[in-house]
Formats: C-alpha cells, structure tokens, sequence
C-alpha cells in the first residue's frame, strides 16, 4: 500500500516546477535523448512531458522516478532548487518567471515564448528589460511601504495558515468561557466580567487622548474607554477586548512597525475570537451549511457584530471547519481595495511588491458593481468569470463617516452551493489584470476628453500606494471620461 500512495504524490511542496522542468531538459539533452525517445522509455507522451520540461504541469513522483532512471540521474538531483549549469536555461527560467507576475500582467502584452528559435542576444535583452521594470516599480514602492512590505508578509502567513491559528481560538475560548458564555452574543456585562479576571475595572470618560482608542492604567487597574454613543454597540465591545488582550500576549513596547502590526493583528484576531467563539460559531455554521443557507447577515445578527467582522471571522473557520476555501474583499467606493484575504486563487490585484492595499479591484466585480444598485438594503450577489476560475460573491455596502464602502465574501463557483444567494442569475466576465478589461479607456472616449479635461484626484484615492501611473495620477480615467461624455452638452 505505501508503494501505491508513493506513485500518485507530487513532488514535494516548494518545488518550482519551471527550475524542474528545466533540469529534465538539460539531464535529457546530455543523455543525448529526443522528447519522444524520453516519452517512450518512461511510458508516457511527448505532449505530456513537453508540458513538464515547460513548467507547466508538476510530474507524479512516479513519472519522476522513472524519468531520473532513464537519464541516470538521481531524483534529488532534478529536484534540486538550483537551476540547471545552462545560461539559456537559466535565461528561460528568468522570463517565464517574470511573465507570470503581476507586472508583467499589466502591461497588456502577449508573452514571449522562449523556445529554442529565440535567439540567446534576444532573451538576454528581455530578461534585463524585465529585470530594470521590476527594479524601478520596487524603487518606486520604496519610500513610506514598510509597512506595507510587513502588511504583506503577514497577510501571505495568514494565507499559508488557512486565516486560521488555533492557539489563538483556544485561549479565546477558555476565556468566554470562564464567564459564562454559552452562546449567541458575548455581552457587555460579560465583557466586564472579563476584565475583572484580569484586575481591571472598565471606565468610560469624554476626555481621551485624540491619538488613542483606550488607555489602560496598569497601576490602578482601570481600562478607559470612550462614552458609548450608542448604547449596547459592537464597538466598546471590541475596544475593551483588544485593550485586554495587550495584557493577555503580555505585549512589550513595539520596537519596529513590524511588531506594531504583528501586535495589531494578535489583537485583532483575539478580539474576533472572543466576539464569535469558535465553538458557538462553528455550531451555527455547520447547522447553516446542511441547509445550505449559509448567510453573512444571518452569521452577522445570531453574535451582534458587524457585517465586515462577521465575513472576516468567516474567513478564519470557513477552510479549516467547513472545507471551504474563501475570500474577503472591503473596498472603498472608488474602488480601491483597502483589505483583501484569499485561500481560494482569485486574483486579488496587487504591486510588484505583492501588496494588496490601495489597488483597484476590477469594476466588473462584486465589491465594485454593488455601488451600482440604488436599492442596497440587501446583500448584492454575482457571479464573476475571471482567468482563475468563476466564483460567486455576497457583497454588502455601507458608508462610513467619509466614504462608502463594500464588504464581500466570495467563494469558488463549486462551493456557492452552500449559500443563500447562490440563485442568482447576475454573472459578469473579468478579465483583469488585462488593462484592456476596465482600465482601458474606449479609445473614442479617450480621444475626445484625454485632452480636453483635467480631474482633481481626492488625496485617499493614493495614500496607501506609491503615485499610480497615467495621465492623470490617482484618477480612474475611464470613469471620468464616461462622466464627461454623459454630461456634455452635445451628448
């Protein structure tokens, strides 16, 4: 039985399949062996081991075997992280690399396949050419973006994790509990019972520092918290969790603005725990889910929190207790995207860097078209066709203080089954991060107004990101345009 399991493994997780492909390549060309002749020995195709040597399908550790036999290497060998002792290889590998990032995606240019009719003094150029274009959008990221370099680490650690960290879920747990939760919505009262426990007394004052959301006095036990403008609110909830939570991880003075941030994202989840307990909220989504009735609203009002905490905290048990993998989109209504999580491949837009924050999410998804609707009382649900696959998204918009915003949940086609909302016949085709999807503008539109209009960008439209290209930077041309063109005399 172990020999069966051994022939249907892959080779082993972090193996880049184009450094493999490459080695097999160079092993098979010094073993003096045509593909066919390699295809042949092995019992497979040439189709299928082209395929491999391109890097684009990973080999069963059978096929890999055999193959290591054949060419009387050994599979560590081809296995190997190193690239093979081969310039054009190594040149290959570089391009095919460079060409599959987001960078590259954005330019809206066919791909340079680099066959062997490619000639050496021309591969050389492209890889220096991509190699300058990543080092000048880095260059570009360099300046105020520690914080968005460690942002991404942590969010690529998440990813990595499910969304999920049960260390974190149990000590949440065992503190609910020791006051007496059961179920439903963590209260008030509760929450005070909770600080007790750990020495403090909770006091509401009018006078906090402008800088701060709590302040707590460790030398007289007390956690000063804002008044409650609204009686019963999440938020004084959530604010008092977080400021015993920096006494729960025994939190030291940040000494970088990584541990700022790393400190944030411990109390931000211990927060989410301790409002939607792991054990209540797994209870309830498994009952919904056999009905297939999962709803965000309905998770939202059975533990009193908002719609953007309840789809956040779904992302934390989805994959790891109901098997679903998921993203969690909030965006702005100017469509920047201001927080994103996927487990699921849809193709969150992101830098050269690989942040996320501030870029512009496609118009044809959910978190933007919602803006559209002029009832928005309800949830808003599509379906997305996009180069990684069709998902379906539940969104909800709101408004803050200064802007509107949308908070989506969206899961993978094969997985919207589960949900409420799965009905809908609303479907839209994405073909981002292609520039001709809609960021584009309709080059009649263009021609007309490119000249003839000068937009004033708003300040937030760009203060998560480095200054965005264009004519007119931070400005979504294409909308303007089509403003424009609606509100011309002439039109």
């Amino acid at each position: 039985m172990a020999g069966e399991t051994s022939t249907t493994q892959t080779p082993r997780p972090g193996t880049d399949p184009l450094v493999l492909g490459k080695r097999i390549r160079h092993a098979r060309v010094a073993a003096r062996l045509t593909l066919q002749q390699l295809a042949a020995a092995v019992g497979s195709t040439t189709s299928q081991l082209s395929l491999v040597e391109n890097g684009r399908r990973e080999p069963r550790l059978s096929l890999l075997t055999a193959i290591a036999e054949v060419l009387g290497t050994p599979v560590a060998s081809l296995l190997s992280p190193e690239p093979p002792p081969d310039r054009r290889a190594e040149l290959e590998i570089a391009l095919e690399r460079a060409q599959r990032g987001p960078l590259f995606a954005s330019l809206g240019v066919t791909p340079v396949r680099p066959g062997r009719r490619l000639p050496m003094e021309a591969l050389e150029s492209l890889v220096a050419l991509h190699a300058e274009l990543d080092r000048r959008a880095r260059a570009a990221i360099a300046t105020p973006e520690e914080a968005r370099r460690i942002n991404t680490e942590l969010r690529l650690d998440m990813q990595a994790r499910g969304n999920y960290v049960p260390e974190i879920e149990a000590k949440a747990e065992e503190f609910v509990r020791s006051v007496g939760y059961t179920g439903g919505a963590l209260t008030h009262h509760m929450v005070a019972q909770m600080a007790e426990r750990l020495g403090f007394t909770i006091i509401h004052v009018d006078d906090l520092p402008h800088s701060t959301r709590t302040v707590t006095d460790l030398e007289n036990g007390r956690i000063y918290l804002p008044p409650a403008s609204i009686p019963g609110g999440y938020g004084l909830r959530s604010l008092a969790l977080q400021a015993m939570a920096h006494r729960i991880f025994e939190h030291e003075n940040p000494k970088s603005y990584g541990d700022f941030l790393r400190q944030r994202q411990e109390l931000a989840y211990f927060t989410a725990c301790c409002l939607v307990p792991r054990f209540a909220a797994v209870a309830f989504l498994e009952k919904q889910k056999a009905a297939k009735d999962l709803a965000m609203e309905d998770f939202r009002d059975a533990f009193g929190v908002t719609h953007h905490s309840a789809a956040q905290r779904f992302t934390n048990l989805a994959t790891s207790h109901l098997g679903i993998p998921v993203h969690f989109i909030r965006a702005n209504s100017d469509g920047a995207l201001y927080r994103g999580y996927e487990n699921d491949g849809v193709p969150l837009p992101a830098d050269a860097s690989g942040a996320i924050e501030g870029q512009p999410l496609c118009r044809k998804w959910a978190a933007r078209a919602a803006f559209a609707r002029r009832n928005r009382t309800t949830e808003f649900f599509q379906y997305t066709d996009t180069p990684a696959g069709t998902y379906w998204c539940s969104t909800q918009t709101g408004s803050s203080t200064d802007s509107e915003f949308s908070i989506t949940l969206g899961v993978p086609f094969a997985h919207a089954k589960w949900f409420r909302g799965r009905e809908t016949t609303r479907r839209a085709q994405s073909s981002c991060p292609d520039e001709a999807c809609c960021r584009r503008p309709r080059t009649e539109l263009a021609t007309r107004w490119r000249e003839q209009s000068w937009p004033s960008a708003k300040m937030h439209a760009y203060v998560l990101r480095p200054l965005p290209s264009g004519t007119f930077p931070g400005v979504d041309e294409t909308e303007v345009y089509e403003f424009l063109q609606a509100h011309a005399p002439d039109s």
